[in-house]
């Protein structure tokens, strides 16, 4: 019994001890409760305050602002009406200007009317006087006075046209005089500026050995190697008795060439088989195209000439490896182009342009097909294919009057090629071809009805035909000359250009005894 009032006891005990802690922890929360209370706020109090004093300093800066928004409005409006008094103020003076002017117009107006009825008066004075006086002469030369006018218009009309004519013939005479002078000077001095070499290129090469031997070893077993290598580059080689020497003999200098070069090789190598023959020269021809296109782009950059098509500088290369009458094409075509420019900037034309025509002229001579046309109008439509201009063309096609010359440049590079290609020493030909050249000349003119003579002289340069004065008369000659010369432009192939003069000639003899 005892122990159970202990144990209630105790329990009660506990009991009273957690409701005593549970009071206290709950009047301990409560105060710390209302102690975070007010010091939320005295924060929230604070920070109230805070907003305020911004608020308050927005809003004087706010003020300020507008403010001087307003000072700077009125300071503009202020500006504006000071300058609309000072507009008002000088428009008024020219008000009074231009008032004080009127008066003064005025004044002037009625003088000038004074002064222009006086004229009136004085102009029909002046008029009855004239009548008086053409009355008086009509009288005395028996002529009216539109009759008078008119012999003398006729008078003034014959003296006026005598003198015209004649000083038409003047300014004829010296404009030919001066045109002739001008053109010679300006050719000499072409011609002088520009000093170009000329190489002269054969059918054959000549392979130069160090000994005899080497012959043998060229020739192979049964000819095998010189057969190998005349079909691998279509030369023909001739070995013959000429001591430490080979002919290369073929109409094409680049096959002549690649020959030339690929037998320099072999030689120098020692090994020569058909095997390493094909391979050699295909080698060589690899070697041989970019050359000619190194030639070409080296060409263009000497002559100042930029933008042509690679495919017209390969031809512009391959220039080097073709001649013209022993005449190589492209020292030819450089030199043709140097005097096109000389000649186009003494004209005051486009020196660039004719440059660039004098070294395209000849490129239909060079092309890979080789079509039947002429070369000057393949020329000129390999130029329109890679894009030249249309004065580049139409100089290219009418360098031989293919076609019809249509600007300034046309007939300057036709000019210079003849300069080119026609002057001594720049082109060679064999005795029988030239012999046969003049022959041919003089057989064509005597071939038409009326001529007695034909001679070829400068050397084919120009061909001096005489006519029968009773069968040929003035009009014929001239058709005679121009139906020689188109026939011989026909049916013959010639350098330059050939001059030719029908000579007409009437003699009278009589005998005093």
């Amino acid at each position: 019994m005892d122990l159970i009032s202990i144990l209630i006891g105790a329990g009660v005990g506990v009991v009273a001890g957690v409701v005593i802690m549970m009071i206290l922890q709950k009047s301990a929360l409560k105060s710390k409760t209302e102690a975070i209370r007010k010091k939320a706020e005295d924060e929230g109090e604070a920070v109230k305050k805070d907003k305020i004093l911004q608020a308050k300093e927005k809003f004087l800066q706010l003020k300020e602002e507008h403010e001087n928004a307003v000072r700077q409005r009125e300071r503009t409006i202020q500006s504006a009406e000071d300058k609309i008094k000072a507009k008002e103020k000088t428009l008024n003076q020219k008000i009074e200007e231009v008032n004080r002017k009127s008066s003064e117009v005025d004044v002037l107006k009625k003088e000038i009317t004074a002064q222009l009825e006086t004229v009136e008066s004085k102009k029909a004075e002046v008029a009855k006087i004239h009548q008086k006086q053409v009355s008086e002469l009509s009288k005395i030369s028996g002529l009216t006075a539109e009759e008078a006018k008119k012999q003398m218009m006729e008078a003034l009309k014959d003296e006026a046209r005598t003198a015209a004519l004649a000083h038409i013939k003047e300014i004829s005479d010296e404009a030919k005089i001066n045109a002739s002078r001008e053109a010679k000077k300006i050719v000499v001095q072409s011609i002088q500026r520009v000093a170009t070499e000329q190489a002269i290129e054969n059918s054959v090469s000549v392979f130069n050995i160090e000994n005899d031997e080497m012959k043998g070893r060229i020739i192979g077993r049964e000819g095998r190697n010189i057969r190998a290598l005349e079909a691998a580059t279509g030369v023909e080689i001739i070995v013959d008795d000429t001591p430490e020497a080979i002919i290369l003999s073929c109409f094409d200098s680049i096959r002549r060439e690649i020959a030339r070069l690929s037998l320099h090789q072999l030689v120098s190598d020692g090994r020569i088989h058909p095997a390493r023959i094909e391979e050699v020269v295909a080698k060589t021809k690899r070697q041989l195209e970019e050359e000619i296109i190194e030639t070409g782009r080296r060409t263009c950059v000497d002559l100042g000439i930029h933008g042509l098509h690679p495919e017209l500088m390969r031809m512009v290369g391959r220039m080097k490896y073709r001649s013209s009458y022993g005449q190589n094409l492209l020292q030819h075509s450089r030199e043709v182009a140097n005097l096109c420019a000389i000649m186009a900037s003494e004209l005051g034309l486009n020196a660039k342009v004719a440059k660039r025509a004098g070294l395209l002229h000849d490129i239909g001579k060079v092309p890979d097909d080789e079509p039947e046309l002429p070369h000057a109008i393949l020329g000129m439509k390999l130029a329109e294919k890679y894009g030249e201009k249309p004065d580049v063309c139409n100089a290219i096609g009418a360098h031989h009057d293919e076609i019809e010359m249509t600007t300034m440049i046309s007939p300057i590079v036709q000019v210079c090629d003849a300069i080119s290609g026609a002057r001594p020493g720049a082109r060679r030909e064999i005795a029988e071809s030239y012999i046969k050249r003049i022959k041919e000349l003089e057989t064509i003119a005597l071939g038409f009805d009326g001529v007695v003579q034909s001679y070829a002289i400068q050397a084919g340069r120009e061909l001096r035909v005489m006519v029968e004065s009773e069968k040929v008369n003035d009009q014929r000659a001239e058709e005679l000359s121009f139906i020689i010369s188109q026939k011989i432009q026909n049916e013959m192939t010639y350098p330059g250009q050939v001059k030719v003069t029908v000579i007409r000639e009437k003699r009278a003899v009589n005998y005093a005894k």
